[in-house]
């Protein structure tokens, strides 16, 4: 009995060891986010990816003065979907039904054995889509969430009315500057990270312009996880996705799409997946984001860039105001 609880005690203390500060009085979170609170009612939607059975999580919210029109907003790579209330906020005001998807990896959906890969996140999107009933939708995607929007709206164009690409990431093929890394060295990477070390990163690689205290959840989301006995599973998913960012490129197909587009860039928003890894020669040449982005929208048949001074990654919690005049400004415009 005394060795089962010296092993109790060990395994307590390692996953406080783990936890960010302030998370030592709860619980550590699940695989799907458990303990961690979304701002309105999650729904799961059953799927098959690759014959492995999946759960998609999704909020689907109303509008008291309903137009008639939905947005669905695709989160990042970094971030939960909850991140989104704001806009979902502004969005339900103005009259439009917001569905708000985890995609498959991450947040409070399954988390999957097999690789990710953007077709398939693209298929589950317009499944979820079927499943409520929806046979148009405007898209409102951020970072990661773009290279989704890009593949949708590429490969579903009848099922997307506007696209709003936000600070998105993959305007460059950054296979043309980082060599293949393998799957084992970022696990490593990424398991050695700290919370400090992750808010260190964030700030630095996303220009973020926010407080410390609305950066916390971001670190809550990623190191909670840790103490929990699935945090491995969770980490092959979460990496899982980087490799999918780096070996599925679509800046070749933006300039393809056919439906109006709208970039909205922070300034100093230079983030760059796998830059670290890039020769140091080529590193100055990788995410000069706000310059691609008014650069590919000019050969786009109905596209335009806008472009926030003073902001980073996170446009829509950094300049909230004029991020919301641009958006509804721009789903207005038939």
């Amino acid at each position: 009995m005394n060795r089962l609880c010296a092993a109790a005690l060990a395994s307590a203390l390692l996953a406080l060891l783990h936890a960010p500060a302030g998370a030592a009085e709860r619980d550590p979170y699940g695989i799907g986010l458990e303990g961690f609170a979304y701002p309105y009612p999650v729904s799961l939607l059953p799927l098959t990816n690759d014959g492995e059975p999946a759960r998609m999580a999704y909020m689907d919210v109303a509008s008291a003065q309903p137009n008639g029109r939905t947005v669905v907003l695709l989160h990042g790579r970094n971030f939960p979907s909850s991140y989104w209330a704001p806009v979902i906020k502004n969005l339900t005001d103005a009259g439009y039904r917001v569905v708000v998807p985890d995609q498959i990896g991450f947040g409070k959906s399954t988390k999957p054995q097999g690789e990710l890969h953007f077709d398939t996140l693209a298929r589950n999107t317009i499944a979820l889509l079927d499943h409520l009933q929806i046979a148009k939708a405007d898209i409102v995607a951020h970072s990661l969430g773009g290279m989704l929007g890009v593949r949708i709206a590429r490969a579903y164009p009848d099922r997307v009315d506007h696209l709003v690409l936000t600070a998105p990431i993959g305007l460059e093929d950054y296979r043309l500057y980082v060599p293949p890394t393998p799957t084992e060295k970022i696990l490593e990477n990424e398991d050695r990270l700290t919370a400090d070390g992750y808010r260190k990163q964030l700030e630095t690689n996303y220009a973020l312009k926010l407080p410390p205290d609305q950066v916390t959840p971001f670190i809550d989301a990623r190191f909670n996880i840790k103490g929990s006995a699935e945090y491995p599973h969770w980490l092959r998913a979460f990496v899982s996705s980087a490799q999918m960012i780096y070996r599925e490129p679509v800046a070749h197909e933006i300039p393809l799409i056919t439906r109006p587009t709208l970039f909205i860039m922070g300034a100093d928003d230079h983030n760059a997946p796998g830059k670290a890894n890039a020769p140091e020669a080529l590193r100055a040449k990788m995410g000069h984001n706000a310059e691609l982005a008014k650069a590919i929208a000019a050969n786009m048949p109905n596209a335009r860039a806008e472009v926030i001074p003073d902001t980073g990654h996170l446009v829509f919690l950094e300049a909230p105001a004029r991020y919301k005049e641009l958006v509804l400004g721009f789903l207005a415009e038939r």
